[in-house]
């Protein structure tokens, strides 16, 4: 008894793993922690280590990814990218660090998540380089107005940045494509004012209903009233027009015309 406390006592505490009391007494090692593993991997660089937590830490990211469903894209290849947030969270954690690794996991998985959606699904894809300085760019931008108390010009970004003027151009252009334009919006520019556009029918659209409604109950018009019908709304003529071509007076146009279309709001309410 006295040698195993001895041999318990030399494990150094930092390394020490989870141990459980086995039958007869001894010591036996338990499930190793996710700290365990972390340790394994950083410190001895063991890849199996690394292995058994991106497998422990799946469940998370398919978690996370399923919140994330509906989007546009596969709750399947959502987990892929979630999984190379995981693997960045992993391989970049210190171990000083006081917090847990699924806490520190999440973030990670998260923005893998959201960047894929706004790179794969978005009308307009701009270019991760590019939306990546434009982050950069913003930070600038509030720490100049913050010591300056004035928006910083494009080329104070740009010497702020450490970036090029045309690279700073290129970054904000890009984005400003993904803003939407109003429809009123004035084409010459003027924001103060809203381009007017009147709401109106066209006219064509009614005509072409009438030829759809008359085709249909032109059957049930004799010869002369499906030529006057066919005159007045397919060939758009006139009564006074119609009159000369049919060889009758605009009176009689009319009458046959109202005759007609009686025939066939009667044709249609018995169908």
């Amino acid at each position: 008894m006295a040698v195993m406390g001895v041999a318990a006592r030399a494990v150094p505490t930092a390394e020490r793993r989870s141990w459980s009391r086995a039958q007869g007494g001894s010591l036996a090692p338990g499930p190793k922690t996710s700290r365990d593993l972390l340790y394994e991997y950083h410190q001895g660089g063991d890849l199996q280590a690394r292995e058994r937590l991106i497998r422990r830490y799946m469940p998370l990211v398919k978690s996370l990814a399923r919140r994330y469903a509906g989007r546009g894209e596969q709750v399947e290849d959502l987990v892929q990218v979630g999984a190379i947030g995981l693997i960045n969270a992993i391989d970049r954690f210190e171990l000083d660090r006081g917090v847990d690794i699924s806490a520190y996991a999440i973030p990670s998985i998260v923005g893998e998540i959201k960047r894929h959606l706004r790179d794969r699904v978005a009308a307009i894809r701009i270019p991760r380089r590019l939306q990546e300085m434009n982050v950069s760019l913003k930070a600038s931008a509030r720490r100049f107005a913050a010591a300056h108390e004035r928006p910083a010009t494009v080329a104070e970004l740009a010497d702020d940045a450490g970036v090029g003027l045309a690279e700073v151009l290129e970054a904000l252009a890009a984005v400003k494509a993904l803003e939407p334009v109003s429809l009123a919006e004035h084409p010459n520019g003027d924001t103060g004012r809203e381009l007017e556009l009147p709401g109106s029918t066209e006219p064509g659209y009614e005509t072409g209903e009438n030829r759809a409604v008359l085709a249909k109950g032109f059957r049930a018009l004799d010869g002369r009233e499906r030529r006057i019908l066919h005159l007045a709304y397919f060939e758009g003529m006139s009564q006074h027009r119609i009159a000369d071509e049919v060889g009758l007076s605009q009176v009689h146009v009319s009458r046959l015309t109202r005759g007609a279309l009686e025939k066939l709001r009667t044709d249609r309410g018995a169908r």
